[in-house]
């Protein structure tokens, strides 16, 4: 696991959701992650490519903590995953990748991003479509937990 991937996109989590949300997340241990099944119910998905790296960051919410996050950031009730809580996944992940971008950068990873996806239902699978290790970093919150994915590999040029 290359800390140079995992700060950047672990700082740039906890300062959009200490910042949007007044939400402090706590990181638990990040593991390398086996098989595509998302952990939460709803999931935005943000492609990351460069000249000289390929990669996703994805942002997969437990009902618990999505249903929070609407509550605090956009003062709504939700029963269940619908289209506020999607559209509010996918600007998170949205506001996360581009932040881990401008931190990327710094260490010389130039990189552009893509429109968020945004994935949703009990068992929905995370295709980050690259040949590395997808490093999962799960958070704990008061509300529930949420997960960050993200999967990055360097291209060598030549």
């Amino acid at each position: 696991m290359d800390v140079r991937f995992i700060n950047p996109v672990l700082s740039s989590t906890v300062q959009t959701l200490e910042k949007m949300a007044a939400l402090t997340p706590q990181v638990d241990k990040p593991v390398v992650k086996a098989g595509q099944v998302a952990e939460g119910c709803v999931t935005g998905l943000m492609r990351m490519n460069g000249r000289n790296v390929r990669g996703s960051i994805a942002l997969s919410f437990s009902l618990p903590v999505i249903r929070q996050l609407v509550k605090v950031m956009l003062r709504m009730d939700i029963d269940s995953v619908d289209e506020t809580a999607s559209d509010l996944a996918g600007e998170l992940s949205n506001i996360v990748a581009g932040q881990s971008k401008t931190k990327l950068a710094e260490s010389g990873l130039d990189i552009e991003m893509s429109l968020p996806a945004v994935l949703t239902g009990q068992g929905h699978k995370i295709d980050h479509q690259v040949e590395a290790p997808v490093i999962l970093l799960p958070f704990t919150t008061a509300s529930g937990k949420f997960f960050v994915e993200f999967c990055f590999k360097e291209i060598q040029e030549g």
